[in-house]
This record gives structure tokens, sequence and C-alpha cells, in this order.
């Protein structure tokens, strides 16, 4: 058989098996450069418009709105504001879903651009503006675009793609599930079930064109802790009359730094314990009888977790008895750690390192931030990876870091987003792809 006829052969025997995704690629490229000025256009109207947690009303129905006009199957409201979107190929494959997180910060911006957010709010009983301080609105651009780039090729898709709006990932104030965790609950990973998830994470201190990312562990589950202490009441001016717990809250604070320095095993994993506010006392020469201490732990994974649960409770309990006091400590779990999928992730790399370079895809240290995409990777394997949002030639150390009120993002980043996300649909569609019988057939022949 000569060349030029077993060529077309292959061809078309690939195009009809579905294994011909990552030909995708080139028109993935062409479409994303194409859409560019709208998905930065998108990003400004939604950072001049910031909503918080569960209030995200507005770029709900901007997203809906986008998503219907181009053929998607929308469900709104889920999880109060989240909207989950199904396109299905035209041929059949894996269903892959990708994630957006929606929702503001209670922060008022600083930063001189024209789409400045002026939006204000009653938030924790203080008034504040209302801010997207750590790049939300991008990721809404960027999945936008992306949904922009798929309906275009909807027949040519080996599988089904979900998109994943979510609101509340910096969390709200009103009790119960919210976030990831609720979306979850309320069926956002089925029908069609969804085999894996991928997501990404703009961020201010890493250059454009660069993208971060960890196998395992990734970024830490996050506790809230609450210690209330009950002394004794007495006058300033006779300490001894008393047992104050304002002297046991400052032994408590230096004892819970020793679980870090000498209980954690650093050299796997760093661990966080901060006392982030103190309340108690009401006059100078008054000891009170009570205060209350509130703080963040950060851990990763389910062993160290537990240790420094256990050995919170222990110092703070222990320490107050010393001194005569009681300690009440309670510690509410919160995100779990975020943890890539090592084989996912193994899988996964080689297409972000063809589409930006090896040079430009580095394994990260551990982030002692958190984020509730875990939720989604407790369910099914996921990848979360950070993307270049500082502007070339500037110093991490310079720049604003997120949830500050200078927090800025440099927008030429945006459509290597747009083509990761992408990239990893049409790669993992390509990798989990049966042939048909008629292409096995074909095969045969062409043989």
């Amino acid at each position: 058989m000569n060349r030029p006829i077993l060529y077309g052969l292959v061809a078309g025997l690939s195009l009809s098996t579905g294994f011909a995704q990552s030909g995708l690629k080139p028109v993935i490229n062409q479409s994303a450069d194409a859409i560019e000025s709208k998905v930065i256009a998108w990003r400004r109207d939604l950072h001049e418009h910031p909503e918080l947690g569960n209030q995200e009303f507005r770029t709900a129905n901007i997203v809906a709105e986008h998503l219907r006009k181009l053929g998607y199957e929308v469900r709104e409201k889920v999880a109060v504001t989240g909207v989950v979107a199904v396109l299905k190929g035209g041929k059949p494959g894996p269903v892959v879903a990708l994630r957006a997180d929606m929702d503001g910060l209670p922060v008022t911006e600083r930063v001189d651009v024209p789409f400045k957010s002026k939006v204000m709010t009653e938030f924790n009983n203080q008034k504040t503006g209302v801010m997207h301080a750590c790049g939300h609105d991008s990721h809404v651009a960027i999945l936008m675009g992306v949904a922009e780039v798929f309906a275009s090729m909807q027949k040519d898709l080996a599988g089904t793609v979900k998109l994943i709006f979510q609101p509340a990932e910096e969390g709200v104030y009103t009790g119960g599930t919210f976030g990831a965790n609720r979306m979850i609950e309320e069926g956002a990973l089925e029908n069609p079930k969804v085999d894996a998830i991928f997501g990404l994470h703009i961020n201010s201190q890493t250059e454009v064109g660069k993208i971060r990312y960890r196998p395992g562990a990734t970024m830490a589950a996050v506790d809230q802790l609450t210690i209330k202490l009950k002394g004794k009441q007495t006058h300033g001016a006779s300490p001894w009359s008393g047992v104050d717990p304002i002297v046991t809250a400052s032994q408590i604070v230096m004892g819970l730094q020793t679980i870090v320095s000498r209980n954690v095993d650093i050299t796997e994993n760093p661990a966080v314990v901060t006392v982030g506010a103190i309340h108690g006392g009401i006059r100078y020469n008054i000891i009170p009888e009570s205060l209350e201490m509130i703080g963040t732990i950060r851990t990763f994974g389910d062993a160290q977790q537990a240790l420094v649960h256990r050995r919170i409770k222990e110092v703070s309990t222990h320490i107050a008895e010393s001194a005569g006091a009681k300690a009440d400590v309670e510690i509410g779990i919160g995100y779990p750690a975020t943890v890539n999928d090592p084989a996912l992730t193994d899988k996964m790399i080689p297409t972000l390192e063809a589409l930006a370079g090896k040079e430009n895809v580095i394994i990260s240290p551990v982030a002692t931030g958190a984020e509730d995409f875990s939720y989604f990777q407790k369910k099914i394997p996921g990848f979360f990876f950070f993307l270049g949002g500082m502007a070339k030639g500037k110093s991490p150390y310079d720049v604003a870091p997120h949830h500050t009120p200078d927090f800025y993002i440099d927008e030429s980043g945006f459509t290597l987003g747009v083509k990761a996300l992408s990239h990893l649909v049409v790669d993992y569609m390509e990798m989990n792809s049966k042939p048909t019988p008629t292409s096995a057939k074909a095969k045969k022949v062409s043989k």
C-alpha cells in the first residue's frame, strides 16, 4: 500500500475513534487567541462588580446566559448560586469537569484601574469594600472562554465536558455546608458522572507564562481554633487574689508554637498553628474572669492533622490547669488538604509542558493556603495548578499577595489558562477513549 493512501486511512481511523483529540489543539489555540479580548472584558466587568459568597447572583446570571447561547445544558442555583453546564461531544468518551470559583472578598480595593471595584457592604458587623482580591473573576472569565472554545468543536469531542461555576470558595458565615462541598451534595459530579476534574488558580506572584503545580498534597487542610479560658476575676493591683486568664493565654500561645517546632516532622510537611485574636478584659485595672482566643490550623494529611489537634488540646488544657484556670478547646473542621491525584498528575504534566514549555512548568513547594477544590478531589481524581499572573520582570517579593487591597493581576496570562484547561480535557479524552467496533474493523483492513 502506498504511503498517501495509508496516511489517509490512518487519519480517518483516528478521527473516527476519538483518538485524534490532540489534533484539536491547533484549533483550540487559534480560538483561544481570537477570544482573548473577550475574556479580558468579561474579567474586567466581573472585577468591577464583585459579590461575596452565596451572593453571586449577577455573576451567575452572566455565566448561565453565556453558556445557554453556546448550546450547553445549564443548571442554575446549585448550592445557592452555582451554575453547572454540560456539553456532550459528538463521540463517546469520558466525562471531564472543569471548575471556576466565583466569589469575592470583604476587601476595599486600592488598585487604580478603570474597572476598580467601588462596591461596599456590611460584613461581620463592619462596613467594608468588596473586591476580587484572590482572582476568582479571572477564573470565571477563563472558564467562560473555555466554554466558547469547546462549543465551536462539539462534534469533534470524544466525551462530555462539564463546567462547574462554584460559589462561596472563600466561605460564608451562615452555617451549614457551602461552596464545593454543597455543590457535591447537590449532584454537581453526577448526571453525568464525572471521571476527572481539573482546576486552576491565578497567582499574583508567579510570572505570566509560567505554571506551578505539585503532585500529592498541594495546599493545606484548614481548621478553625477557639479556646475559651476561665480564670478568676480580681483587682489588677492584687493579682494573687485571682487567676489571670490573660497571662495564661500568653503562655498557651507560646506553648502552641512548640507543636510545630517539636512535635511535627517538618521534613515531610509543614504545619501552622496561628492565634489570630484574643478578646478579654474591659478595664486597665481589672483582671477579667475569662477570655476567648481564636486562630487557624493548617496541616497536610490525616495523620498530621490528628497529631496537631491532639497536641493543641493537651497543651492548652494542661497549661491552663497549671495556672489554676480552665481551657475549653473547640476545633472546627474546615477544608481538607488539596491533594493532586499522583497518577492523574503524572499523566497530564506532559500536556502542560508541551503547551507552555518544559522550563515554564515548575514543581512548587506545598502552600499553607487552603482551597475547597479539595472536596472534589476527595470524590474523584483531580488536578489543580497555578497560573502565572505577575507581569514579566517583576519580583514576587515586590508585588501584592492575594487577599490584600493592592492585589493585581496581569491579564496577558489568561489565554494560557484557556489553552491549558482545554488541552488537559482533550488529552484526557484521548487517553481514556475506546475504539468503536467499526474503527477496529477499519484498523484491521488498513493492515
